[in-house]
């Protein structure tokens, strides 16, 4: 697993942070014998496209060093519900005080996998490409964007640093597509992508120096002119309000884009378990 800019470290020791306060896991400490040890396997309730098992494994590893843990599928496998995921055995108490962060972890990361690799399928064949956006939760930017990659799609920008996007208050303000992409031109900028909703702003846009147009809340038709206008100029990107049940008409107009915000803002968590092995039921050694 590598995700760049990400520290798996940082992460899991802040969320176990979060998670254990000044008082730790009074629970586990007052019933759990301290020389007890569980063995548990991880797995999924739902047919998912899994996510994020390497960082859970990080969790339990972080409490206990001498876990031992076997992932049993891989990131980006497709499994059915009832599937085993991961076997993980050590001191019970570690176990037990990692066991939220881990699930609440894979669970998020597979359910965004998940929802993603529906869309993927739904416009296959058509030509066109699934992103994600910055729609996303704060401090997790880069993990649930390895959660749509995982799941198929194309990440697009990272944040506000590597391209620029002329939307439409950007449009308001600087007085209309062609002015706020022409300062973008003047600025050095590579990559200018312009959202437009209207048909008469393409050709102003892509003479002021556009690089990709996003096409925001046009159906169907009006997106089908809209790729006809353009010719290949620069990409297209479809955008607004995208579904599971209306993504396969948009991406049949020809657009070389869609972007989906659901694909991180609304995606369910997948139902993931950690569950013991009665037959392993702990006794003090």
């Amino acid at each position: 697993m590598t995700i760049d800019g990400f520290d798996l470290d940082a992460f899991v020791a802040s969320t176990l942070a979060e998670d254990l306060g000044e008082e730790g896991d009074v629970t586990s400490a007052a019933v759990i014998p301290a020389d007890a040890r569980f063995d548990a396997v991880m797995d999924s309730r739902d047919a998912i496209t899994v996510c994020g098992l390497e960082i859970a494994a990080a969790f339990f590893r972080r409490l206990d060093a001498g876990a031992t843990i076997e992932l049993l599928v891989a990131d980006g496998d497709r499994v059915p519900a009832g599937s085993e995921l991961m076997r993980v055995a050590g001191r019970a108490r570690a176990l037990l005080t990692a066991e939220r962060s881990a699930l609440n972890t894979v669970q998020h990361l597979s359910g965004i996998a998940t929802m993603t690799r529906a869309y993927v399928d739904r416009i296959a064949g058509t030509g066109a490409t699934l992103l994600d956006t910055r729609k996303t939760i704060p401090g997790l930017r880069r993990l649930e964007k390895y959660a749509t990659r995982t799941g198929g799609a194309r990440n697009h920008r990272m944040g506000l640093f590597d391209a620029a996007m002329i939307k439409d208050n950007h449009v308001a303000v600087a007085g209309g597509v062609g002015a706020a992409a022409a300062r973008a031109k003047a600025a050095g900028i590579a990559r200018i992508i312009v959202e437009v909703d209207r048909i008469d702003q393409i050709e102003p846009a892509l003479a002021a120096g556009a690089t990709h147009l996003l096409l925001d809340n046009m159906p169907p038709p009006v997106l089908r002119g809209a790729v006809t206008l353009v010719g290949g100029r620069v990409p297209t990107e479809a955008s607004g309000g995208v579904t599971l049940d209306t993504i396969r008409a948009i991406a049949e107009t020809g657009v070389t884009y869609v972007s989906v915000g659901r694909l991180t803002q609304s995606a369910p968590a997948a139902d993931i378990g950690l569950d013991f092995n009665l037959a392993s039921e702990s006794s003090p050694a």
